[in-house]
């Protein structure tokens, strides 16, 4: 199981379809040593579920300190109220989006079409502008803006020894008014994320790309759609 989950040193898979819950995207530790970074967190359902698989890899959910949100829907953010009030962990996402996840709003969130609620959650660190870096200890998570899906979208990559690691969350869409989704925007920041020859793609809901060029052609493909 540990060696299934791994997919970079000090990155592993511990949450999405057939991992936690049919609802829940995927969701990562990232082991920075002194502390551990979880990215988004699943839909809510299966909280436990999401403390055991860390578990399982032999690691203590009670040194995650931070939890990155990608953007506010409710199959990313569901759990992040678990996670904050068990665990006393810093919530971070875009500005844009932040207002969704502390207002629990139904329609931003889409936990209205999910058939349920997300409590309104404190976000602990806005970020805002276009890009930036967040620093854990000696090892560091780099974050860019990358709207489209919703106004808030974040992109995150790091770089553990000679591969570049991009979550790509939800590149595929979907785009909705209702999500304050933008096309041409969403076409820019695919743009970015082809700048970072990344080596490894992890998806929000298909699954782990592994070479450079898997990782063009996934993005390359969902251009040619739109």
């Amino acid at each position: 199981m540990k060696q299934e989950r791994k997919i970079a040193d000090g990155v592993y898979i511990i949450g999405g379809p057939d991992i936690s819950h049919a609802e829940d995207a995927t969701s990562f530790i990232v082991d920075c040593h002194e502390e551990l970074i979880m990215i988004d967190s699943g839909a809510g359902r299966t909280s436990h579920q999401l403390v055991e698989n860390i578990r399982d890899l032999d690691m203590d959910p009670a040194g995650i300190s931070t939890l990155i949100l990608t953007h506010c829907h409710i199959d990313h953010i569901g759990s992040a109220p678990y996670f904050k009030e068990k665990f006393g962990c810093t919530v971070v996402t875009h500005d844009l989006d932040a207002d969704a996840v502390e207002k629990g709003d139904p329609v931003a969130t889409a936990a209205g079409m999910y058939g349920t609620t997300f409590p309104p959650t404190q976000i602990d660190t806005r970020l805002f502008g276009e890009r930036g870096t967040l620093s854990f200890g000696k090892e560091q998570i780099h974050w860019i803006h990358t709207p489209g899906h919703t106004p808030g979208s974040l992109s995150l990559y790091c770089d553990r020894g000679d591969k570049r690691i991009l979550f790509g969350q939800d590149i595929h869409g979907p785009f909705l008014t209702s999500f304050g989704s933008d096309i041409d925007a969403w076409k820019r920041s695919m743009m970015k994320l082809l700048d970072l020859e990344a080596d490894i793609l992890c998806e929000g809901h298909f699954g782990i790309f592994y070479s450079k060029e898997r990782v063009k052609a996934y993005i390359m493909d969902y251009l040619a759609r739109y």
